[in-house]
């Protein structure tokens, strides 16, 4: 028996059980259909609001699935700046955050354009501007190659497990070709969110750069999602729910990635994660629209940079704002400014009717947003 899938001499002709995808793929097509009705339903303003939302998770959340963290509101500033949306109070974008959202955007807002050789080793190098992984040096914009055996391996130093082992450097470039037409062969002829998986598992599993291939792999899964819907922009995050499920996603991918052809495990993982996707993302509909609407009622008051970001943090909080209220020592830790302004800010947004006091006294004093919607 072959240990890993691309060892199978039907490589890569998968399989997969139709009959235990069917439901699942009914209910993905009719909530991913109701959802962007809904979208469609938002002004332009407000549509834009909740693409901003979405692309500032799925970057968050695609480098968190792969150990790297980048800061928020580097990410919300590169973002607002793509979109053409207000970033004051936000911090300055940096080369990380720009590069992989300028991915995303290219991957979605230019869906029509084909995805060739070139474009990938593109995306790759703007993963790794400076040209390091961590500490070390690696290859960008072009594929792996040499005799060492490209790994995915967890555990500490001599006690290392080997989850997967990816096909020879000399290969890949024949495996991405393969890739490449299938890709192009199977665009409107397979289901657009069955495409959407096999693509992604597909060139995880060729692995084909030193680094970024998760993250590169969600890419061409928005890709061919943004293909199926013909619509250039994301109204939920993928990646944001795989982080979610995170376990279970490296788990059903080692599991596909040993032994036979047949990935109907993967695709009915897959389904059902987009499923639960599109869930989540009405209650991020649902929240900007209750952004929209705060800032319907109180868009004409004089404010400060930081008293805005402030008030955005916590609508971005959703209902009820942060844990245990908003209190000066967060203000000052949100905005870097000194605690005697940060006092003076809130106190004047209490006195424009914005927040409202808590229950409180001395260092116990906090505060929530003021208006009906979170009275409840």
């Amino acid at each position: 028996m072959n240990h890993y899938i691309w060892q199978n001499e039907d490589w890569p002709q998968f399989a997969w059980r139709k009959d235990a995808l069917l439901d699942s793929l009914s209910r993905c097509n009719f909530k991913r259909g109701r959802l962007l009705g809904r979208v469609s339903s938002l002004g332009m303003e407000m549509g834009l609001e909740a693409q901003a939302e979405v692309l500032a998770a799925e970057a968050l959340q695609t480098s968190a699935i792969e150990g790297q963290t980048l800061d928020p509101d580097s990410v919300r500033s590169s973002v607002a700046k793509r979109l053409g949306l207000p970033d004051a109070g936000l911090s300055k974008p940096d080369r990380y955050a720009d590069g992989l959202v300028d991915i995303l955007l290219d991957a979605t807002g230019n869906y029509k354009q084909p995805l060739t050789i070139e474009r990938i080793h593109g995306w790759q190098s703007a993963l790794f501007p400076g040209g390091y992984s961590g500490l070390h040096r690696i290859v960008i914009g072009d594929f792996r190659s040499g005799e060492s055996p490209m790994q995915v391996i967890s555990g500490p130093i001599g006690r290392e497990k080997v989850h997967y082992e990816a096909p020879p450097g000399e290969n890949v470039g024949r495996e991405m070709a393969a890739f490449l037409h299938w890709w192009q062969a199977e665009n409107g002829k397979l289901d657009g969110l069955l495409r959407a998986a096999v693509a992604g598992f597909w060139f995880v599993t060729i692995h084909p750069y030193e680094d970024g291939n998760g993250r590169l792999a969600r890419a061409i899964t928005d890709m061919a999602l943004a293909q199926d819907e013909d619509l250039a922009v994301r109204y939920y995050s993928f990646s944001a729910q795989i982080m979610d499920e995170r376990r279970e996603y490296y788990g059903v991918l080692e599991k596909c990635q040993k032994g036979g052809l047949d990935i109907t495990a993967w695709l009915s993982w897959f389904l059902e994660c987009f499923e639960r996707a599109i869930d989540r993302s009405n209650k991020l509909i649902a929240k900007v629209l209750l952004k929209a609407r705060f800032w319907e009622i109180h868009g004409r008051l004089q404010i400060t940079d930081r008293q805005r970001k402030v008030l955005n943090r916590l609508l971005d909080a959703g209902p009820g704002g942060f844990v245990g209220g908003l209190s000066t020592r967060k203000y000052v830790g949100m905005t870097k400014t000194s605690r005697a302004t940060a006092y003076r800010e809130i106190l004047d947004l209490v006195t424009k009717g914005v927040l409202r006091q808590n229950i409180g006294k001395g260092r116990s004093v906090s505060y929530d947003l003021a208006w009906p919607d979170y009275e409840n």
